[in-house]
């Protein structure tokens, strides 16, 4: 309502504007002139005679004169003005009061919003936020419509196909990592990348058809680690746990410390029961170890214990090894044992920022914070 009002103050004020030069009257401007012209020239007599430049003879005459055109200065008729520049001003009057207002809503209507509804600024944060979103739909439909054009291009199948994933499109996507496989060529990483939107279009299930992919992929690269990870899941989710938690193990010796699917894994294996598994000293054998005598113990552990703890003299930037040690001395009751292997431990991983900070956050898990 108050946007209307706005709008018609604004047009009033346009109207007057165009209306109020037009309104001004016509009169002669020569009359008004020559009557201002004799006033001073009367005046000026008057001070003439006061400062004495004039003689009153002198004064009287011209007082005469000027008062005599004065008078026909004022008594004359005022000119009028011709019928046709009123004629013209009339028109434009009426032009300005009606076609104005007509103008003005003739393009705000078609142009502007006046049914337009109030937009908080909520609702404007929010559609911010979703422009990225249309931007990514945008841009995919441009390589969709070139990839029509140009059915062959490898390079934009390549490019088309996790973004598709990424949106939740995953049969679309699955189909352009099919035919990414044909213009590109076949590599593990495509048919893991294959067999892991098949798996996503089943709702995370491994399907026969995606364990397929995930082999050929393991087959071209032993080491993929999407591959191997997926194959476990396939494992797991046949009910075979034991050869689900062996396939993420082997994974998870070879992965890379900084590698950041490791939580992942770790977290899967925990899930199969094999999270705490050790194969280089198990929780199972130390418990065991408590019913024997105390010296056929005492050297069980001891020599476990020395081989893990010479291993990681060797190699100190084993963390995983270094967490078995911790916990194995925790196991045994050693607390003291366990806090002096966690400060070798940081010493010897001191110079990498991301062993290091996993090794604090496994001793952390272990109740080992300081």
């Amino acid at each position: 309502m108050t946007l209307w009002f706005v709008f018609a103050l604004m047009t009033v004020a346009a109207i007057f504007a165009v209306l109020w030069p037009l309104g001004r009257g016509g009169r002669a401007e020569n009359q008004g002139s020559e009557v201002v012209v004799y006033k001073d020239q009367l005046a000026e007599i008057e001070r003439d005679l006061a400062a004495g430049l004039i003689a009153a003879p002198e004064a009287e005459a011209a007082r005469v004169e000027i008062s005599r055109r004065l008078l026909a200065a004022a008594g004359s008729e005022p000119v009028s003005e011709p019928k046709s520049n009123l004629k013209w001003r009339r028109a434009a009057a009426v032009l300005a009061l009606v076609g104005l207002p007509l103008v003005a809503a003739a393009i705000y209507v078609p142009l502007g919003s006046p049914a337009l509804r109030d937009f908080p600024l909520a609702q404007r944060e929010r559609g911010a936020g979703s422009g990225m979103a249309q931007s990514l739909d945008n841009l995919v439909v441009q390589v969709q419509q070139h990839l029509e054009k140009n059915p062959t291009d490898g390079r934009g199948w390549n490019v088309l196909a996790p973004v598709l994933e990424r949106l939740g499109r995953f049969d679309d996507a699955v189909r352009a990592y099919r035919n990414s496989i044909t213009y590109n060529g076949e590599s593990p990483e495509r048919r893991a990348d294959l067999g892991e939107a098949i798996s996503a279009a089943a709702s995370g299930v491994v399907t026969a058809e995606a364990k397929t992919e995930f082999e050929r992929a393991h087959a071209l690269n032993a080491d993929d680690p999407k591959a191997n990870y997926f194959l476990g899941l396939a494992a797991e989710q046949d009910g075979h746990k034991d050869d689900a938690a062996n396939i993420w193990r082997a994974l998870l010796a070879k992965a890379p410390a900084d590698a950041p699917w490791r939580p992942l894994v770790q977290s899967s294996l925990a899930r199969v029961g094999g999270g705490g598994t050790m194969p280089t000293l198990s929780d199972e054998t130390i418990s065991a170890s408590k019913d024997m005598s105390e010296g056929d113990r005492g050297t069980m552990i001891r020599g476990m214990v020395e081989r893990l703890a010479t291993r990681l003299k060797q190699n100190g930037d084993d963390v995983d090894g270094w967490l078995r040690l911790v916990r194995a001395y925790l196991v045994m009751g050693a607390r003291d044992k366990a806090m002096g292997a966690s400060i070798d431990a940081r010493q010897a991983v001191a110079n990498d920022a991301e062993r290091l900070h996993q090794l604090n956050e496994g001793l952390k898990n272990l109740g080992l914070d300081g």
